[in-house]
């Protein structure tokens, strides 16, 4: 349904990523931050259903063609712990929001995994953003404060999760609460990647289903 596209960063340099544009002009624009697998086949196809639902998608490539296969999870890693994150948002996702925003359109951010850490850090840096959705990922303290979030922020957070767990998601919904920020979190019963529909040990059909639902109802409100 996409294509990829080359876009320029704010310093000049260019980046490329995987574009599907509404089927109507003049859409909202939401980007899509991948898992720390690279810009996989279905986070190609999440920014599809973006499209189907009404908005211009964007998932800008932060490994630039790498593409980890799934099982492997010590290169994944390898690769999110070589990638400078204040780089890649600040520049290459800032970039991508850039590009859907070019026409006065209000442009959110949403990802996934290593993506949701990159969204939140985006929600604290990217002044053009206008919403954000965080799926499972939140970044040290250091990368970005819960009080120097910018967006309403949306989060969808799993129970049975080791990497972005219970306690980091509960003491980052505090410090929003505390800084009073705009923000609803959500959890579920079920484990970390459950939206991940290609990984069957970890896909979770219900819970996946209901975050999206108010994943677009979110945007659908902050966009508009």
């Amino acid at each position: 349904m996409g294509t990829l596209i080359t876009f320029k960063r704010p310093d000049g340099k260019e980046a490329s990523g995987y574009l599907a544009n509404a089927a109507s002009g003049k859409a909202p624009g939401v980007v899509v931050i991948q898992e720390w697998w690279g810009l996989s086949e279905q986070i190609k196809g999440l920014t599809d259903r973006l499209a189907l639902a009404g908005f211009d998608a964007l998932a800008p490539d932060l490994y630039n063609g790498t593409v980890v296969p799934y099982h492997d999870t010590d290169a994944a890693n390898q690769e999110m712990t070589s990638l400078d994150f204040m780089d890649a948002t600040t520049q290459t996702v800032r970039g991508a929001v850039n590009y859907l925003s070019r026409n006065g359109a209000k442009v959110g951010l949403t990802g996934f995994c290593l993506g949701g850490a990159v969204t939140v850090i985006g929600a604290c840096k990217i002044p053009e953003l206008s919403a954000a959705v965080v799926f499972y990922g939140i970044p040290p303290e250091q990368a970005a404060k819960p009080s120097e979030v910018r967006v309403p922020m949306q989060g969808h957070f799993a129970n049975r999760d080791d990497w972005c767990t219970p306690q980091v998601v509960d003491a980052f919904e505090a410090g929003l609460k505390a800084a009073g920020k705009q923000a609803e979190f959500f959890r579920y019963e079920a484990d970390h990647a459950f939206l991940n529909e290609q990984r069957a040990a970890v896909h979770d059909r219900e819970a996946a289903e209901l975050a999206w639902s108010r994943a677009m109802q979110f945007f659908g409100k902050h966009l508009s």
